[in-house]
């Protein structure tokens, strides 16, 4: 089983291993056998090292990544792809902006969670589309060439983030986090990213709020008029946002509503 599980993670990992050395239950069984690698170089007793008896030796001594481990690679950049999305472009301040609007109209689940993230999502892409392509156009295109390594590839993609970031962010949000981290800088091209994506992500939380609130006023305006009526009446017991919620429906159809709040957010990162 252990020999197994052993083949399982080479096959897995891609590597070609020459030996595979894992200690005996009892030492004494292995004390006279000597084992040497392709090189013809002793490998080391298990009861010489600190591996618990285990070592993997495989050739690759340029050290350079097999398909398979490219492939791990990618798939857990995908696992981690949604937040970096959510982090790092304009999804978060769509996506709050459009949860303040279905909770001021108070129509609860109305549209679904599903329909708000999916046309966030888009929204994202529509916003981030000239940032995509000026990344696809210094790093994954040079990239596939071959044109240009890894790490300059990387390089190369964060340039346009770090534009857009820069230019949404609030001074006062990075200069906050950047005085919990102890950093100073003197041009945007100092500000390192660990201080720049917090300040970011906080600039687009004030922004969403300031958005939520300006879409509250005139659903506020009707709760009220609507409760003063029922007061008025002496309809003690009847819920105002019963009745009111048909004329905040209403109110956003003759507004046209989906238009106003969507181009609106749209325009603040233009």
């Amino acid at each position: 089983m252990r020999k197994l599980i052993v083949f399982l993670i080479f096959l897995l990992l891609g590597l070609t291993p020459i030996h595979v050395y894992a200690a005996a239950p009892d030492p004494d069984d292995i004390r006279d056998i000597n084992v040497e690698n392709s090189n013809g170089e002793p490998v080391r007793r298990a009861t010489d090292d600190i591996n618990n008896g285990f070592s993997i030796i495989y050739n690759n001594e340029e050290g350079s990544l097999t398909a398979p481990i490219r492939i791990l690679i990618v798939i857990t950049v995908l696992s981690i792809a949604p937040a970096i999305v959510i982090m790092v472009t304009s999804f978060t301040r769509i996506i709050v902006a459009l949860h303040f609007l279905r909770t001021a109209m108070g129509t609860n689940t109305a549209p679904p969670n599903q329909v708000l993230v999916g046309l966030a999502l888009f929204l994202t892409v529509f916003i981030m589309f000239p940032t995509f392509s000026q990344i696809n156009e210094r790093a994954i295109q040079p990239l596939d060439r071959g044109e240009i390594t890894q790490d300059e590839a990387l390089q190369e993609a964060i340039k346009p983030l770090r534009e857009f970031m820069l230019s949404q962010a609030k001074e006062k949000d990075i200069d906050l986090f950047c005085e919990i981290a102890g950093i100073t800088y003197e041009t945007s091209d100092d500000i390192p990213n660990m201080v720049l994506i917090p300040g970011f992500i906080l600039s687009e939380l004030r922004q969403a709020f300031i958005i939520g609130f300006l879409i509250y006023i005139p659903f506020i305006v009707i709760d009220m008029v609507v409760s003063s009526v029922l007061m008025s009446m002496g309809m003690m017991m009847l819920p105002p946002t019963t009745i009111s919620l048909p004329f905040k429906v209403l109110l956003f159809i003759l507004a046209d509503g989906w238009d106003l709040v969507v181009g609106s957010v749209v325009r603040t990162f233009y």
